[in-house]
């Protein structure tokens, strides 16, 4: 059996379903857990309730469901949220307060209790370890996502795999989408929150598709430890690299979006200043269209960083535009050095990145997104319709 993700980490089961708009997936899986939420001040009731949860350090299982959002639900959304932890425990035998929940879709609208109940216990009965499931599982939380999205990463003793749901909505404050994280790796909950924090940081936290933060954004790890204790430097850096690869694959995945588009900021005093360039270059709507129709506009890229409010020496910067394959230069130091038939040729592909070196310093920061098509405007313009 081929593996893609969660189901290749030893201690985990799971399986979704999904029938229309409609989905609700579990996942059941020991261990210390950490999680990192949206800084909506909107947080859906979901976010609420597993803000409160999650300090215990530890799940048993994960209830998500789709089509619904339980977000601006008050009193009754907070209720339903800590209903759909009562059935996943009932349904699993597991006490209600060890189960994460979480629930995207439609924001201000109630959710279908009924239903849920009623999957709930259809999944609960086809929970399996198999490609298969993990696959159903993610496609189980799919909003307006055209493509699952897994990520799996094998180090020596030990293994990393999650899942993620996300393509709008999508910009830097946490997560920017729901993501399931599972490894065997034996590691205590405040560690595995540092790392948590600091991968998600480098990568969720620089994906942007439109600029709007979520109200559900979530993403939860949870560690089994079957596969005993690791090094916590080692871990964090497959962390990071899983996040990574969820990362990409949510830019290239946005609304509408025809071309994933990669932003690296080098040469930087501080990271944060690089990666602050990085995510302001990747929410403008001019590079963003710039890059729809192809156009080598470069001089989009250098007027968005130029107002990211980092100091820096605008005439000492250099700029590559590259397709993944080849790299041409467009500024070297502050000369215009353009190829505008190469330039033009890297954009033809399914990748664009720029690469922009402040000759300041020796950090550097990458960020994620994608171009802004007329498709964007028709998915969202009858979103809830």
């Amino acid at each position: 059996m081929v593996y893609k993700s969660i189901c290749a980490v030893k201690g985990v089961s799971a399986y979704g379903i999904k029938e229309g708009k409609f989905g609700l997936a579990l996942i059941r899986a020991s261990g210390t857990a950490a999680g990192v939420f949206t800084q909506n001040l909107a947080r859906a009731a979901p976010i609420e309730l597993m803000k409160k949860q999650i300090k215990a350090g530890k799940l048993e299982a994960v209830i998500a469901n789709s089509g619904c959002a339980n977000a601006y639900t008050g009193k009754r959304g907070y209720a339903d949220a800590l209903e759909m932890t009562e059935y996943a425990g009932s349904a699993l035998g597991l006490e209600a307060a060890d189960i994460g929940v979480a629930s995207t879709g439609v924001i201000g609208r109630y959710l279908d209790l009924p239903l849920i109940r009623r999957q709930c216990a259809e999944v609960a009965l086809r929970l399996e370890t198999s490609p298969a499931a993990e696959d159903a599982t993610v496609r189980a939380i799919m909003t307006t996502d055209t493509k699952p999205k897994h990520a799996l990463v094998r180090r020596e003793g030990f293994t990393i795999g999650a899942i993620a749901k996300g393509s709008g909505m999508i910009a830097p404050n946490m997560g920017t989408m729901i993501s399931f994280i599972y490894t065997d790796a034996k590691i205590g909950a405040a560690p595995l929150k540092d790392a948590l924090k600091l991968a998600a940081g480098r990568t969720y936290n620089r994906v942007v598709v439109d600029g709007d933060t979520s109200t559900n954004d979530i993403a939860l790890c949870t560690a089994t430890g079957e596969a005993g204790k690791v090094s916590a430097k080692e871990f964090g850096t497959a962390l990071e690299e899983c996040c990574r690869i969820l990362a990409r694959q949510i830019a290239a995945d946005g609304e509408g979006a025809t071309k994933l588009l990669e932003v690296t900021v080098k040469g930087a005093k501080k990271e944060a200043d690089a990666a602050t360039i990085a995510k302001v270059v990747i929410e403008s709507p001019l590079v963003k269209t710039a890059v729809y129709g192809e156009d080598p506009n470069w001089g989009r890229v250098i007027a968005a960083a130029g107002r990211a409010g980092v100091k820096f020496d605008i005439n000492a910067v250099s700029l590559w535009i590259s397709d993944g394959k080849n790299k041409y230069p467009l500024v070297k130091s502050g000369e215009i050095i353009a190829d505008l038939s190469k330039a033009k040729a890297a954009m033809h592909g399914s990748t664009v990145t720029f690469v922009l070196d402040l000759a300041a310093g020796k950090e550097e920061a990458t960020a994620w997104g994608c171009d802004l098509t007329e498709k964007y405007v028709d998915i969202n313009g009858r979103y809830t319709t």
